[in-house]
């Protein structure tokens, strides 16, 4: 985490197919005021460019927004070539996802925690700071 600019480093993205980009990018906004250093790769990415631009930018922690309903495929899938490639940092997600898979994805995947639509801006920035700092995961063995 402490880099030259001493900044908590994020990679937000949108996974699969999805377009519907304007929460991720409030909660970039909310994140860069807060004084973490946003990579932003917005909408309709594929899991290995997700996982390739969080090695090559040795970011801290991963946000991914899924509205599309095709998070029970796409996020499990990114948690496996995150292991596989050796990246180890907490992955948080948001948008249009279950409780119970929310519940799921954390405890049978390794995200890290899920926020419903309604999460406070400020909620979202103080887990983003608190976790962002151990650069573990909570990814299962």
């Amino acid at each position: 985490m402490v880099r030259g600019s001493g900044k908590i480093r994020v990679l937000l993205s949108k996974v699969g197919v999805d377009v519907h980009d304007r929460g991720l990018k409030v909660v970039a906004s909310a994140l860069r005021d807060a004084g973490m250093e946003v990579i932003y790769l917005g909408a309709s990415r594929f899991q290995d460019e997700i996982v390739k631009a969080a090695e090559e930018e040795d970011v801290d922690i991963i946000g991914i927004s899924s509205m599309e309903g095709m998070h029970h495929v796409k996020i499990p899938e990114l948690m496996r070539e995150l292991r596989r490639r050796g990246i180890h940092v907490p992955v948080v997600c948001g948008g249009i996802i279950p409780l119970n898979e929310a519940k799921e994805l954390k405890e049978e995947h390794g995200v890290s925690e899920v926020f419903p639509p309604g999460s406070s801006l400020r909620e979202i920035v103080e887990y983003f700071k608190k976790c962002a700092g151990s650069k573990t995961s909570s990814t299962p063995n």
